[in-house]
């Protein structure tokens, strides 16, 4: 039996998923085109988008309902069949593509399985994530999956509780600085920032700095190293 928790975040920690949403981002923009510049609708998708999360959560259909709800906006009084159609089809990309570990993955998982319980700690819709996860191929590694409304550090705590461990136990690795690093500072926990290339404008924060339970590494096959130094 382990005594040390080993939370991981899913998206573009352990799989592809930005860019997924960059591709739906182009053709958005693309049909968009005639009624408003890149910089504006991208502009109006991401206040819509912030505004949409209190409502709609986090993930692929939230933001196609966003997209679709910035189309109305820009394109008053009316939105084509055609544009919609291409909205709803980019949307439903987002849902089906196929999950592609990131590199490394794979080799990290199986050594981390043997330093302590593993986690999968991420935000989104529950059914997507779900399958996401039952997609990957990690899921014999993982003793639970928390799919949340969003992280925080009463989230972590009572994951924590719930497992019967200590948050100076725990460590939680992940992509984003906002959700995955500080809340679990705050919390009590060590954190594990693993960068990805492209980073979605909500997500974007500044690590800290000379933290005595921080890291930052870059990529997942070094925790299992830097997992192998703490107390």
């Amino acid at each position: 039996m382990h005594n040390r928790l080993i939370c991981l975040d899913a998206d573009d920690t352990l799989w592809h998923n930005m860019r997924h949403f960059d591709v739906a981002e182009k053709v958005f923009f693309s049909v968009m085109a005639p009624f408003a510049s890149e910089q504006l609708a991208r502009a109006r998708l991401e206040t819509v988008s912030q505004r949409n999360l209190a409502i709609y959560g986090y993930g692929a259909k939230s933001f196609t309902l966003s997209m679709i709800e910035t189309a109305h906006e820009l394109c008053s009084p009316a939105v084509s069949s055609v544009l919609l159609g291409a909205i709803l089809e980019a949307g439903r990309e987002l849902l089906l593509h196929r999950v592609e570990l990131l590199p490394g993955v794979e080799g990290a998982i199986e050594e981390l399985a043997d330093l302590g319980e593993l986690v999968l700690v991420t935000k989104g819709d529950l059914r997507h994530q779900e399958a996401k996860f039952a997609a990957s191929g990690l899921g014999d590694h993982f003793v639970a999956v928390e799919i949340v409304s969003d992280k925080s550090a009463d989230i972590f705590k009572a994951i924590c509780r719930r497992h019967g461990v200590a948050p100076n136990r725990c460590v939680m690795a992940g992509d984003s600085v906002r959700s995955d690093i500080i809340p679990a500072l705050e919390a009590g926990a060590w954190a594990a920032h693993v960068p990805h290339e492209i980073v979605w404008f909500h997500e974007r924060a500044v690590a800290p700095e000379n933290h005595p339970r921080f890291v930052q590494l870059s990529s997942l096959s070094e925790l299992p190293r830097w997992v192998r130094t703490l107390p």
